[in-house]
């Protein structure tokens, strides 16, 4: 029997046993509930195809698809106090700190690159939800600080996107101050003249929404993005009064004027390229009255010459001098008409 139990029997469960299937190869909407294959999936930008729900997406795969051609350089950001509150409830913050960077391959929330959006320079702040549901602590702030910095010293627009519960619990009043501290980033970056863009993903919540997430110069949001400060549960146990359908959703909140346009993930980026375009580009004629006469010397000390534009004098508008002429008409008739004073006669004259 010892052939048969370890030769043939081996054999045929060879035959028949079901080869193994990898986990991953299936994703399910978490919408309409259809099972989507993953090249699709990824080459849909982890957009369901049936429903157009839009699944959260990695921020390293988020920024090759916002930059020219997936080309960027990552940002180094500062090392901060890992856990200073020595923070413990079930497990210590530093164990789950250590789970969360094991699983993302990162050390916090916040991955910032630079690049070219559009041909223009680009700084790109993106949150990670996957580490500790994008939650809100010191690096974090650290890290959008270096980003703002990074923008200005680069003179280009800096571009955020949270997707964020909010502020980190364990870092308690740590966390809390984060959200000055951001505020002054956004800050940095507008007194220097430069565009500050916010594209709002699923979820942007609590801390995050009450501080940098909706002091953009323009908001752009996701489709079907959760965007709030508190929960839609808490609000109806508050106000006991049912919420209307979509309440805070990105589609609710650009028609009540808190969203300026909700797009499609495929286009975010031609939407980002154009909006850059737009606020990079000088306008023509502050160009024109921005010519600086001290740099138009030329070689050997000589003056160089000066754009058309600038030398010619503005000519009259038409509508000006056609109604400034029969002016001018009468009263020149009007003197030649008026007769002239008579000599005065003078004594022994005849």
């Amino acid at each position: 029997m010892n052939w048969l139990t370890n030769y043939v029997r081996p054999k045929i469960r060879a035959l028949y046993a079901r080869k193994e299937v990898p986990d991953n190869l299936w994703h399910k909407c978490p919408s309409c509930e259809s099972m989507l294959f993953h090249r699709e999936l990824e080459e849909n930008l982890h957009v369901c195809q049936h429903c157009g729900f839009h699944m959260r997406l990695d921020p390293v795969k988020r920024l090759e698809t916002m930059f020219d051609d997936g080309a960027y350089e990552s940002v180094e950001l500062p090392k901060s106090v890992a856990d200073p509150l020595k923070f413990r409830d079930q497990k210590r913050y530093t164990d789950r700190l250590k789970e969360a960077q094991t699983k993302t391959g990162r050390t916090d929330a916040i991955v910032v690159g630079e690049g070219r959006i559009g041909g223009h320079a680009a700084v790109v702040a993106a949150f990670d939800f996957g580490f500790m549901g994008g939650s809100m602590g010191i690096a974090v702030g650290e890290g959008l600080l270096t980003a703002a910095r990074l923008a200005v010293a680069k003179n280009a627009p800096l571009i955020v996107v949270p997707a964020s519960g909010g502020a980190r619990m364990q870092e308690g009043i740590l966390s809390l101050m984060q959200m000055p501290r951001t505020t002054i980033a956004v800050e940095m970056v507008k007194e220097a003249g430069l565009p500050y863009i916010v594209v709002l993903t699923d979820p942007t919540t609590g801390g995050v929404t009450a501080s940098f997430a909706m002091l953009g110069d323009i908001h752009i949001a996701e489709k079907g993005a959760q965007i709030g400060f508190a929960g839609a549960r808490v609000i109806e146990s508050t106000i006991r009064e049912t919420l209307p359908e979509g309440f805070q959703r990105s589609e609710y909140l650009m028609e009540h004027g808190m969203v300026d346009m909700v797009v499609h993930r495929r286009d975010l980026r031609p939407t980002l390229v154009r909006t850059i375009g737009l606020l990079m580009t000088p306008r023509l004629d502050a160009v024109a009255e921005d010519i600086d006469l001290s740099a138009a010397q030329g070689v050997d000390g000589e003056p160089a010459q000066l754009p058309q534009s600038a030398t010619q004098p503005v000519a009259q508008p038409a509508t000006q001098a056609t109604a400034a002429q029969p002016a001018a008409t009468q009263q020149a008739s009007s003197q030649q008409a008026s007769p002239q004073p008579a000599a005065p006669v003078q004594a022994g004259d005849d």
